[in-house]
C-alpha cells in the first residue's frame, strides 16, 4: 500500500513504532543466529567426536584383523617332522639330500622348498583372515551393542568319543537380555524372529529363545562332511541351550549344497554379499541394520592397508627364505 504522511507528527510517530519493530526483529534474528550457530557448533563437535571414534575403531580393528596374518609370513612347512616350528631352507636340503629317491629327482632345490611354502602358507592366510575376521565381530558386537566380552563369548561341555568331557568353542554370542539399549535389543529381537521363521522354526521353540550364537567364517568352500556333522550338532545343542544358530560368512564363498543343508538343519546362514538389503541373508546388511556398525565400509576404507599387508605376506611366501 502506498500512501503520504504529511503530519510530521504522525510521521514520527510511525517511523518510531516502526523502528521499534526492526529493532525487536532484529534481536530475534540474532538470537536466532546464536543458537544457530551454537546447534552449527554442536554438529561439528558431535561429527569430529564420531571421526575420532571411527579412527580409533578402525585402528583397533585393523590390528585385530592383521595381527594373525603377519604370523603367516613365518609359514615353514614341517615336512612330516612333527610338530615343530617347521624347517628352514637348508635343513630341508639336508633332509632331502639324504634321502637317495628325492635326491635323484633333485627335490632338494630351493624351488621345490619355494613350492612347499607357499602350498601350506595360502592355507595359512585362509586360515589366519577366519581368526582375524572372527575377533573383530567379537569386538563389533561389543562395541556396537554395549556387550561385554564375557556376554559374547559361549561355549559347551560334549562328550568325546574316549567318554572324557571337552568344552566346544563357538565363535560369538548376544544375549538378549545384556543388550543395555532397549531400541537396540528389540531390533535384533525382531532379526532374530524374522530369521527364525525364513528357516522354518517353530513358534514354541523360539519363544524359548534368549540370545543367538554365531559361527564366523570368511567363506565355506568344502564339503568336509565331518565339519558339516559338527556344525549340526552345534545347531542342536545351541536350541537346546536356546540359542538361534547363526553362520556370518564374510566371503560369497560357500557351496550351495550346504547352503541348503544348513538352513534345513534351521542354521540361519548369512553370506558377505554385497548390496542386497536384506539382513537375513546377507552379513554386511546384518551388522549395519542390526547391529549398528558398517562392515563394508570399514573393509572398504582400509583395503589399502589390507591389500599392503597380505603382499607382504605372500611376498615373503614366494621367496625360499623369508629375510
Amino acid at each position: 500500500m502506498y500512501f503520504h504522511i504529511t503530519d510530521t507528527r504522525y510521521l514520527a510517530v510511525y517511523t518510531a513504532a516502526n523502528v521499534g519493530k526492526v529493532i525487536c526483529f532484529a534481536i530475534r534474528w540474532l538470537s536466532h543466529c546464536v543458537s544457530l550457530r551454537g546447534l552449527v557448533r554442536r554438529v561439528i563437535q558431535s561429527g569430529a567426536k564420531g571421526s575420532k571414534q571411527l579412527s580409533q575403531n578402525d585402528a583397533k580393528y585393523l590390528e585385530v584383523i592383521l595381527n594373525p596374518i603377519r604370523v603367516c609370513a613365518n609359514y615353514k612347512p614341517k615336512f612330516g617332522q612333527g610338530r615343530g616350528a617347521g624347517l628352514a631352507l637348508e635343513e630341508f636340503q639336508a633332509l632331502y639330500q639324504q634321502d637317495p629317491f628325492y635326491s635323484w629327482f633333485g627335490l632338494d632345490n630351493p624351488l621345490m622348498y619355494a613350492a612347499h611354502k607357499a602350498a601350506g602358507g595360502m592355507t595359512s592366510i585362509y586360515r589366519q583372515i577366519g581368526i582375524g575376521c572372527e575377533r573383530v565381530f567379537r569386538h563389533v558386537l561389543q562395541d556396537s551393542l554395549g556387550l561385554s566380552s564375557e556376554a559374547v563369548t559361549w561355549s559347551y561341555e560334549a562328550l568325546g568319543a574316549n567318554g572324557k568331557k571337552r568344552k566346544l568353542y563357538l565363535d560369538a554370542r548376544v544375549p538378549l537380555a545384556e543388550i543395555p539399549n532397549k531400541l537396540a535389543r528389540k531390533r535384533f529381537q525382531d532379526w532374530m524372529k524374522a530369521s527364525a521363521d525364513a528357516v522354518g522354526v517353530d513358534g514354541k521353540v523360539f519363544a524359548a529363545l534368549t540370545g543367538t550364537i554365531f559361527e564366523v567364517r570368511q567363506g565355506y568352500k568344502s564339503k568336509d562332511s565331518k565339519r558339516q556333522n559338527a556344525d549340526i550338532s552345534n545347531a542342536a545343542t545351541a536350541y537346546i541351550k536356546s540359542y538361534l544358530p547363526c553362520a556370518a560368512i564374510l566371503s560369497a564363498q560357500i557351496d550351495s549344497d550346504i547352503l541348503v543343508r544348513y538352513r534345513a538343519e534351521k542354521w540361519s546362514v548369512l553370506t558377505g554379499v554385497v548390496g542386497l538389503n536384506d539382513p537375513l541373508r546377507s552379513t554386511y546388511d546384518f551388522m549395519r541394520e542390526i547391529v549398528g556398525y558398517d562392515l563394508a565400509a570399514f573393509f572398504e576404507r582400509n583395503k589399502e592397508t589390507l591389500h599392503g599387508e597380505i603382499d607382504k605376506v605372500l611376498q615373503a611366501l614366494l621367496t625360499p627364505e623369508a629375510k
